[in-house]
């Protein structure tokens, strides 16, 4: 069975990390947790109908569970995308193109693949702080 949660916009990815945590402690009849890049505030859960119903009263940023159950066929074309390979190596210079941060210059210190982030230094910064943000919001300085 696979459901639709809703999630606290922008919060997709914590709340993931979050029902991963509590499955693997718990050992909970869960298959897969995704969120597809272009739907914001929800998640897809496929497990038992049990097992997710008591996963959403712990998890901070689920806002709850659609109880419609999904068929595959709707969100097929979600899983057949294959996340784009992450081309930035440790010590590129990059500029951030979002967040807090958008339109400074950085370097990167460390990349976590498995996360889609990295571990960023602002080039300007007067004392230089690792920052981690989401590999999608810097790109690759063009050389000169």
């Amino acid at each position: 069975m696979i459901l639709t949660a809703r999630t606290t916009r922008g919060r997709e990815k914590t709340a993931i990390k979050e029902l991963n945590t509590k499955i693997k402690s718990k050992n909970l009849d869960i298959n897969a947790v995704f969120h597809p890049e272009d739907l914001k505030g929800y998640i897809f859960i496929e497990g038992s109908e049990k097992a997710i119903e008591e996963l959403s009263s712990e998890v901070r940023h689920l806002r709850g569970i659609i109880n419609d159950e999904v068929d595959v066929e709707q969100i097929e074309k979600y899983l057949s995308e294959e996340e784009e390979e992450i081309k930035l190596e440790v010590g590129d210079k990059v500029e951030v193109v979002g967040g807090p941060f958008k339109g400074e210059e950085a370097k990167i210190n460390r990349i976590d693949d498995t996360n889609r982030e990295v571990t960023i230094e602002l080039l300007d910064a007067a004392v230089p702080i690792p920052t981690t943000v989401d590999v999608d919001t810097v790109r690759r300085k063009a050389q000169q």
